[in-house]
């Protein structure tokens, strides 16, 4: 029996495994997905992802599904309801952040069409596949995910800093970072 290869940060956990054979690095395109991928990146800032996905399916529902036309409304009796939930990384400075990007999503959105339209505009409209052979020549940042997140602060996002961006660009398929020796590497390009 042949062994399928796999980016070695998800082997051994079948949720991550899930999550990096069916979702990371998939070309997203759909304004609903990137803005809940944003949110759960946005949380994730400072802990493992893995943290942040045992909990999406907690996140979904506190936060309305991922609407962001919901929660770019919320008050503070809604924040302190989510500061409440165990279920969810309860940092208020984060709760905040979420409702604050989603005005700014929406604005993005009246500006350019679609989030999808504005985001993607930075790689052309194409995934960036990269060519790393092993996972430790995979950067934390780059200096688009540095221009990416200096435009998305001047438009009022919190929590976007360069590290957040460029692993929302590897979640959202900005960029290919599978290693090539990956299944999905080949399936990607």
């Amino acid at each position: 029996m042949q062994t399928i290869q796999k980016c070695e940060w998800c082997v051994g956990d079948p949720l991550y495994e899930s999550y990096h054979d069916n979702e990371w690095g998939v070309p997203v395109y759909d304004d609903d997905t990137l803005f809940e991928f944003l949110i759960l990146e946005t949380f994730q800032a400072g802990l493992s992802w893995i943290t942040v996905l045992r909990k999406r399916e907690n996140f979904r529902k506190a936060f309305d599904y991922f609407n962001y036309k919901i929660i770019a409304n919320y008050d503070q009796n809604k924040i302190d309801n989510l500061l409440q939930d165990a279920g969810i990384i309860r940092n208020k400075l984060k709760i905040r952040a979420t409702i604050s990007n989603a005005q700014a999503f929406i604005k993005i959105q009246e500006e350019f069409g679609s989030f999808s339209d504005y985001i993607w505009k930075f790689t052309n409209g194409k995934p960036i596949k990269n060519t790393f052979e092993h996972q430790h020549q995979i950067p934390a940042n780059t200096p688009l995910s540095d221009e990416i997140s200096a435009d998305l602060k001047a438009r009022g996002f919190k929590f976007v800093g360069t590290t957040v961006i460029y692993a929302h660009m590897q979640a959202t398929g900005m960029v290919n970072d599978h290693v090539k020796s990956c299944f999905r590497y080949s399936e990607l390009s």
